[in-house]
Order: structure tokens, then sequence, then C-alpha cells
């Protein structure tokens, strides 16, 4: 770690064009300089074939987050039934819908522990609520250090050095460093049976958003998260975090308006 180059800030988000400005309906891939060489260089390779069936489960696991990626991070923070307060990320999270305000993630169990599951999950159970707070890269070491694999009664709070803030609906701290924070309470919970072992390997957390916290000096005049202000992280695979530094603009199309091209073809 210590040959790679240091951190730079900048740049900050900036938008360019799209990497196929002139594609039009229609056209093969092969018709841009990008998309010729993205062919090529695909045909000279070749392909690598898993069949997941027959494939180890440890090999599974690092290829498939190599590979899904960029992946939000939800930093959760829930409280135990002895008021021990857990702080733990998982990026296997995204939005469900806004009507009602859901979002998911998934947590793998934990054998170990005597209900079989994960600190998180057994507290997300217990009904208090939580909160689920997005990272930004200026405190991006802190909440990398609840990755911890600490006993039970430790809360990783004083070992990542973050801040409670009380929340307002929900008994668990939100995190003051997060500029968005979403305080949740459980709407489901679905455990992932394994279809050849029949056992339980993960649970799915669904979670309907009841109140969110964003700070005012990350949104725009619209009213929404400039990404330039937010610097949100990505977790890719290995121990990689994504930055996300610039963006380009595709707009969606409308049959009504682009039927007569797209009859055509």
């Amino acid at each position: 770690m210590s040959s790679l180059p240091p951190y730079s800030p900048e740049p900050s988000f900036h938008y360019t064009e799209p990497p196929n400005p002139d594609w039009k309906f229609g056209d093969k891939l092969d018709t841009t300089p990008q998309g010729k060489a993205w062919i090529e260089a695909g045909e000279k390779a070749g392909w690598k074939h898993v069949d997941l069936s027959t494939e180890d489960p440890a090999k599974i696991y690092p290829l498939m987050t190599s590979g899904i990626v960029p992946r939000p991070i939800a930093f959760v923070s829930t409280i135990s039934e002895d008021g021990i307060e857990n702080l733990a990320p998982f990026s296997w999270f995204n939005m469900v819908t806004h009507n009602p305000p859901t979002i998911s993630f998934s947590i793998i169990n934990n054998p170990s522990n005597p209900d079989g599951v994960k600190d998180t999950t057994h507290n997300v159970k217990l009904g208090h609520g939580f909160t689920v707070n997005i990272i930004s890269e200026p405190w991006v070491e802190l909440a990398n250090a609840a990755c911890v694999n600490s006993p039970p009664k430790v809360s990783e709070w004083p070992i990542s050095g973050l801040t409670k803030e009380p929340s307002v609906h929900v008994k668990p701290s939100r995190v003051k460093e997060s500029a968005f924070s979403m305080e949740c309470e459980l709407f489901q919970a679905i455990d992932i049976i394994h279809p050849d072992t029949l056992i339980a390997t993960t649970t799915l957390i669904i979670a309907q958003v009841k109140h969110i916290h964003v700070r005012k000096d990350v949104l725009n005049e619209k009213g929404t998260v400039d990404p330039a202000k937010y610097k949100p992280l990505a977790r890719m695979g290995d121990l990689t975090y994504g930055t996300v530094r610039n963006g380009f603009r595709i707009p969606r199309f409308n049959w009504d308006d682009e039927k007569e091209k797209l009859t055509a073809l």
C-alpha cells in the first residue's frame, strides 16, 4: 500500500460528453472506435466460463464482488437489547422504490453467533429501527475501521472515531459525519435459503425510510444532491473503494418523438 501515489481530492466532479456522442439508433457497436476496440479485445482474449453449481463458493464471492461494480455502501447503525451500539458497512445495498420509500441491503449470516446471524441482522430484527448512512471520501478510513471483526459486546463507534448524532424517529444514532443519513424501520427480513443445502446463508433486509438528514451544503439549486460536494464512495472488488469523479448525461428517448426513426429500423 505504501508504494501507491498519495490520494488527491481533485479533480472535482465534472460532466463530459457520453463515450459515443455520434451514435444513432440501430448503429452496431463496432461503428464507433471505442466500441470496435472493445469487441476486438474481447474476441482476442476469449471467455472464461464459470459453472456456479460446481465452483467453490470461496471463489464465487471475489469474482462476483469484483464484477458487479460499483456498489453503493450502506453504513448501518443499530443497537442491541443490551444497549450496545453497532456500526457496520454493507455494499450489497440499493434503493427499492420511492413509494413507499424503501431500501435494501443483505448480510451474510454468521453461524458462530448464537442465533446464526450477524449483529446487525439480530439488532435490526429487535424493532428499534436503524440508520443507514452514506460514506463520503473525507471519512472513509473511519468507516473502514468499523469492518473489524469485533466481538458482539464491543461497539465500533469508539474504534471508528465517528460522532453519534441523535435520531428523530429511531433509537440508534446516525453518523454526524455523513452528509446523507436515513432513519429506517424494518419492512421485511427475508432469509435466503440455499436450494441445495437448505441452509439460510444470508438475510435480505428491506427497510422503510422514515426520515432523511441531508447536509444543506451538498444540495444544488434543484434541491438534489450535488456529487461534486457529496463525494460519495463505492465498493469495488477486493480491498478497493471507488470514487465518483465525473459523469456524462444521455437523454431518455420518448417513443412518440422518435417512433418514425425506430419503426424504420
